[in-house]
């Protein structure tokens, strides 16, 4: 009965996606909606994107095992990300009027520099895509009671999303992440507030998480540990700047004051909401203690769900589900569209240029559809990994790779194309050297990665110019970087 009633939620989010899609008559409808979202859409769209299943699943069994301190990276730093969107770059970008975030690289430094920096978020978009799909497949072995396998439940749950999305691009995700917030928001406190109950009060959930030392939130005050709790909090909070889904809403709002306050909000409401989760897991060490143990144990991702079929009345199952399937479809509906929406408009390009507006949205289209049959198989591949773990895995290759040319072409007018090479070459050669050897373990990859990107857009900006950007100048000084 709670599987029918879960493909029954399933079949009518694809119905409203479908729906939404109406309104899509052209490439700049489908990959931003056509500039014609309000705030308060920028809002939930923000919010449900970032509030997927690392955030149900991963992030709560982090919390269990090593506290606030475990969890600095999402929901802190994330959150932390899109509050930094609205106050420093969705301003400067919005006025720019491009498609996607590649385009900024291409206007500020040139094609060279465009191609890369595509190939580094599009392959970032590989592990937090993967993560949803892998939580759909989870949802289903568990509500079928493993008659469903993993893997069959990451192919259905990605057909389920790839309905709507392949059709409506940014209007049926818009549309769906608005329905969805609200089942998300109103179905996970109903769930708290029962959780509390069980567990005699939310007073004895939080004097549990005290007693266990889960509310610790800084690092031991040694060096290797500070360095890795610094890496830990930029790599999203940096991270996930560069990153279409992000430039997406930005430029989706129908105004600039949408567009800066959108992402504001929307973070600051993902890193309060995001506690629901970690509290659910905490009751769960009161109401099923034994049981919460061993699963910690063996799977902690699985504590959550555990709680709710086992312990919970029928109504609080569909409820939860309902809750579960809205935070990962919504993630990855928007995450399989803007790699595919680059892809399309900043590599493909290259090599067959535009003729025509009907043949760039099937082209896109087209895009999303491989990108999503990629992702499912990669996901498959994958299985075993922690859902936290692929999440923050993906930020790490922006972080070290796009984030630093980004901020620098928009606040220090002497970047040059020479200096976003430098940085980008630098930082993700010293991340791979220091993630694939033991000097890794002393000091964290991303960090070390962020620290040579820096160093290099410094050095390529400021020593003699060897690389020519694409106004054939070596100091950029435009309208769209002052």
């Amino acid at each position: 009965m709670l599987l029918t009633l879960v493909i029954v939620y399933l079949l009518i989010t694809i119905a409203i996606g479908l729906w939404a899609a109406k309104r899509v008559k052209t490439s700049a409808d489908f990959a931003i909606a056509g500039r014609h979202l309000p705030l308060v859409m920028i809002v939930t769209t923000t919010f449900a994107t970032w509030f997927g299943s690392e955030t149900v699943l991963g992030i709560p069994a982090k919390f269990v095992e090593g506290g606030l301190g475990a969890v600095v990276e999402d929901p802190f730093g994330a959150g932390t990300c899109l509050i930094l969107v609205g106050l420093f770059f969705a301003a400067k970008l919005y006025r720019m009027t491009l498609l996607t975030i590649s385009d900024y690289y291409r206007e500020r430094y040139g094609r060279g520099v465009e191609v890369i920096c595509s190939l580094i978020i599009i392959l970032s978009y590989l592990g937090w895509v993967s993560a949803q799909v892998t939580a759909l497949g989870l949802v289903f072995n568990l509500l079928s009671g493993g008659a469903i396998s993993i893997p069959l439940g990451m192919i259905i749950g990605t057909a389920s999303i790839l309905a709507y999305t392949l059709f409506g691009g940014m209007w049926s995700v818009a549309v769906t992440d608005f329905i969805q917030m609200i089942i998300l928001v109103v179905g996970l406190t109903i769930i708290a507030v029962v959780a509390a109950d069980m567990a005699g009060g939310a007073d004895k959930v939080i004097a549990l998480a005290a007693s266990k030392d889960l509310f610790n939130f800084l690092p031991p005050p040694t060096f290797t540990d500070v360095m890795f709790f610094v890496a830990a909090a930029i790599t999203m909070m940096f991270g996930s700047i560069p990153q279409q889904d992000v430039f997406q809403r930005v430029m989706s709002a129908n105004s600039v004051k949408a567009a800066t306050r959108g992402p504001v909000i929307g973070g600051a409401c993902y890193i309060l909401f995001a506690f629901v989760p970690m509290f659910l897991v905490t009751s769960a060490l009161i109401i099923m203690p034994e049981q919460a143990a061993t699963l910690i144990k063996e799977d902690p991702q699985k504590v959550l769900p555990t709680l709710v079929l086992e312990k919970m009345p029928f109504v609080m199952q569909v409820i939860f589900f309902g809750a579960l399937l809205s935070a990962l479809k919504s993630t990855a509906s928007a995450t399989l569209l803007a790699p595919s929406v680059t892809f399309v408009e900043n590599i493909w390009r290259q090599f067959f240029p535009r003729t025509g507006d009907k043949q760039e949205l099937r082209t896109m289209r087209i895009a999303v559809l491989v990108f999503s049959i990629c992702v499912c198989a990669y996901a498959i591949a994958l299985q075993g990994t922690p859902i936290y773990d692929m999440v923050s895995g993906a930020y790490q290759v922006t972080l070290v790779g796009a984030f630093v040319p980004l901020v620098a072409g928009l606040y220090w007018k002497r970047a040059t194309t020479q200096g976003a090479v430098f940085s980008i070459v630098l930082g993700l050669l010293t991340w791979l050297v220091f993630q694939y050897t033991p000097a890794g373990e002393a000091f964290p990859p991303q960090l070390a990665g962020f620290l040579a990107a820096v160093v290099g857009i410094v050095v390529g900006s400021l020593g003699p110019q060897t690389v020519k950007n694409r106004h054939g100048s070596h100091h950029v000084i435009v309208g769209l970087n002052a």
